[in-house]
């Protein structure tokens, strides 16, 4: 899984990006063909705010395993994961049912 990780890309991602939420995460999706490797990218972010490094390493994984889970990083499309304070307090069943709704909608998946 190929993932972004400079931090001009990701502030770029931010402020062009679309963003969906969910009651556990927020995504921030762009579409890419041209920029990059067309086959897709993705990045997890768990903010310092919201937790110590034992849930910030959680909310990662589980975000990862998300993405992996749904057949990501998507061609063509560069996704942010955004964590929110409840993702690690939720079912693993609820994050990704909720994950999987918001991506068919917005068309990535």
């Amino acid at each position: 899984m190929e993932t972004i990780k400079s931090n001009a890309e990701i502030s770029s991602l931010f402020t062009h990006g679309k963003r969906l939420r969910t009651p556990y995460l927020t995504f921030i999706v762009v579409r890419n063909e041209k920029q990059h490797d067309p086959s897709g990218r993705a990045a997890f972010i768990a903010g310092k705010k919201l937790g110590n490094a034992v849930w910030r390493n959680s909310a990662k994984r589980r975000m990862r395993a998300i993405c992996r889970e749904l057949g990501g990083p998507w061609r063509g499309y560069d996704v942010i994961f955004l964590a929110k304070s409840n993702i690690v307090r939720a079912s693993y069943s609820k994050v990704l049912a909720a994950c999987d709704d918001t991506l068919k909608r917005a068309g990535v998946r």
